[in-house]
C-alpha cells in the first residue's frame, strides 16, 4: 500500500512550487509552441525555395518534334544540380501508359539514384509536396507537378525537385537549442521574481507573528502595527477575542469578589447569631430560622452569580439558540400552579411565530420567569404575555411583554426597582433580585428591559434580546405557534 506524500506545512513553499508547477508548464506549453511555428515558417519557406526550383525546371523542360524530353542543365541557375549527392535534385518521369517510365531526365546531382515519389494523381500544373528518401538514405522534401507539352498529346511528364533537409534540421535544433536557454534563463527570472513577491507578500505575517509572541510573552495586550486589508479583518478579529477575554476574566474577578463578600457577610451573620446563642441560650429558639434565612440569602447570591456567569459565556457564541413560545407556556404552566390560589388569569399572545432567543434558555427561563413572577406576585386578576419581532435596524432583537393588572409602579421609582436588593414594599416576598437579575441578563446579552405603565392599569415589562435571523416553527407548542397571533388563556384555580 503506497503511502501519500504529506504536503509541506510552509505557506511559503506551497506558494512557490505552486508558482514553479504553473510557470514551468506555461514555459513548456510557450517553447513546444514556439519551436513548432518556426519549424513550420522554415517548413514553408523550404518548400517556397522548392517551388521556384520547380519552376524554373519546369520553364526549361522541352520535348523536341519525335517526343522526347529535354533539358539543357547548363541554362539551370544553381551549380548543385552539376555536384553528385549536393542535396538538390531534379527528376522527370513520362507518364504514359499504365507503367509510368521513372528518371527519362534527372540531374547529374542524382548520379546512378532515382526520386522515388509517391503515385498519387495530380491535376495539370498542381503541385504536391512530399517527404522521401533519397540517396544514401537522406531525408528529402520533394514537389511536383505534371505537364503537358501541347493539346491533344496524351503523353503526361511528371516533373520533380527535391532537396536535403538536413540545413533545415539543423537550423530549427539549431533554434530550439537558443530557445531551450532563453526559455531556462526566464523561467529562473520569473522564480527569482516569485521568491521576491512570496517573502513581500508574507513578511506582514511574520510582523504578525512577532506581534503574537509580543502578546504571549505579556509584553503588549493587543496587536499593534499596521497590516494589509487582507490580514487585517483576521488581525480585529483577535484583538476583539483578546478584549473580550480580558472582559471576561475582569468579570469574572469581580463576581468572584462579589459572592466572596456576599457570603462572608452572611458567614459572620451566621457567626455572631451562633456567639449570641451562646451567650444567652434564651435566643437558641430563634436560631434555626435565622440560619434558615441566612442560607436562603447565600442561595440566592450564588445563584445570582452564576445566572450572570452563564449569561456572559452565552454571549455571541455561535449556534446557541432558545424558542420562545415552549419557554412561555412552560412558564405559564409553572406559574399557574404556584400561584393557584390567587386564580390568576394567564393570557398569552405570540406575535411572530418560531421566534428564537439568541442565547441560552436557562437565562431565556431566568428572565422571563423573575418578570412573570413579578407579576403574579402584584396582579389582581390577570396577566398578559406577548413576543413579537422588532424590525431589524442592526441587530436582530425581539420583544417580551410581561404586563399585569396591580397596582403598578410610579414613574420615579421604576429606575430603582431594577437596582440590586432594592425592595419597594418590605411587606411583599423576595428578595430584592428578581428584576435586578434581569436587568443585568439583559444588559450581558446586549439587550434591555424597560418599566412602564400597561393597558391593563398595572406595571408594564418590556424586555428586548437579541434573536436568531431563521425562525424554525416549533412542534413543541403548537397552540402558541399558530396562525399569525395566537392567544392562550390559562387559568390558575385555587
Amino acid at each position: 500500500m503506497r503511502m501519500a506524500v504529506p504536503l509541506p506545512r510552509s505557506l511559503r513553499w506551497r506558494l512557490l512550487a505552486a508558482t514553479f508547477v504553473g510557470t514551468a508548464v506555461a514555459v513548456l506549453l510557450a517553447g513546444w509552441l514556439l519551436s513548432g511555428l518556426f519549424r513550420e515558417h522554415v517548413t514553408q519557406q523550404f518548400v517556397a525555395t522548392l517551388a521556384t526550383e520547380l519552376d524554373q525546371v519546369t520553364a526549361r523542360f522541352e520535348v523536341d518534334a519525335n517526343g522526347q524530353p529535354l533539358l539543357d542543365p547548363a541554362r539551370l541557375s544553381d551549380p548543385r544540380w552539376t555536384r553528385p549527392y549536393s542535396g538538390l535534385y531534379w527528376q522527370i518521369d513520362e507518364m504514359a501508359g499504365t507503367v509510368p517510365r521513372r528518371g527519362v531526365l534527372r540531374s547529374r546531382s542524382l548520379w546512378d539514384a532515382e526520386l522515388q515519389a509517391p503515385a498519387d494523381a495530380l491535376a495539370d500544373g498542381e503541385v504536391h509536396v512530399h517527404e522521401v528518401a533519397g540517396p544514401g538514405g537522406a531525408e528529402l522534401l520533394l514537389v511536383e507537378r505534371t505537364v503537358r507539352m501541347a493539346a491533344g498529346r496524351t503523353t503526361v511528364w511528371r516533373l520533380l525537385v527535391a532537396a536535403d533537409r538536413r540545413d533545415t534540421a539543423a537550423a530549427v535544433a539549431h533554434f530550439n537549442r537558443l530557445l531551450a536557454a532563453s526559455l531556462a534563463v526566464l523561467l529562473g527570472l520569473l522564480m527569482a521574481g516569485a521568491v521576491t513577491q512570496v517573502v513581500v507578500g508574507l513578511a506582514p505575517l511574520s510582523a504578525l507573528r512577532r506581534g503574537l509572541n509580543a502578546v504571549r510573552e505579556g509584553r503588549r495586550q493587543l496587536l499593534e502595527g499596521e497590516f494589509p486589508q487582507e490580514v487585517q479583518p483576521l488581525v480585529d478579529d483577535f484583538n476583539g477575542v483578546l478584549q473580550r477575554n480580558t472582559e471576561i476574566v475582569v468579570r469574572a474577578r469581580t463576581q468572584a469578589g462579589n459572592l466572596a463578600h456576599a457570603i462572608k457577610t452572611s458567614l459572620a451573620v451566621m457567626a455572631q447569631g451562633a456567639i449570641s446563642a451562646q451567650q444567652h441560650p434564651e435566643t437558641l429558639v430563634a436560631l434555626p430560622a435565622f440560619v434558615t434565612d441566612q442560607v436562603e440569602v447565600v442561595r440566592r447570591h450564588v445563584n445570582w452569580h452564576l445566572a450572570r456567569s452563564r449569561a456572559a459565556a452565552a454571549q455571541g457564541m455561535p449556534g446557541v439558540r432558545a424558542e420562545v413560545g415552549p419557554v412561555v407556556q412552560a412558564l405559564v404552566r409553572v406559574m399557574s400552579r404556584v400561584h393557584a390560589e390567587r386564580g390568576l388569569q394567564f393570557d398569552i399572545a405570540v406575535v411572530e411565530p418560531g421566534l428564537a432567543f439568541a442565547g441560552e434558555e436557562q437565562d431565556l427561563q431566568e428572565m422571563l420567569g423573575n418578570l412573570i413572577d413579578n407579576a403574579c406576585k402584584w396582579a389582581r386578576s390577570s396577566v398578559h404575555i406577548a413576543a413579537s419581532r422588532v424590525p431589524e435596524a442592526g441587530t436582530p432583537q425581539l420583544r417580551l411583554v410581561v404586563e399585569d393588572d396591580g397596582p403598578g409602579i410610579a414613574a420615579e421609582e421604576r429606575k430603582h426597582a431594577l437596582s440590586r436588593g432594592v425592595r419597594l414594599d418590605e411587606a411583599a416576598p423576595g428578595s430584592g433580585l428578581g428584576l435586578a437579575i434581569v436587568h443585568e441578563l439583559a444588559e450581558l446579552y446586549g439587550g434591555n428591559v424597560m418599566l412602564g405603565s400597561g393597558r391593563l392599569g398595572g406595571l408594564k415589562a418590556e424586555l428586548l434580546l437579541p434573536r436568531t435571523r431563521s425562525a424554525m416553527l416549533s412542534t413543541t407548542a403548537p397552540s402558541l405557534l399558530a396562525g399569525d397571533v395566537a392567544a392562550t388563556v390559562y387559568h390558575a384555580e385555587p
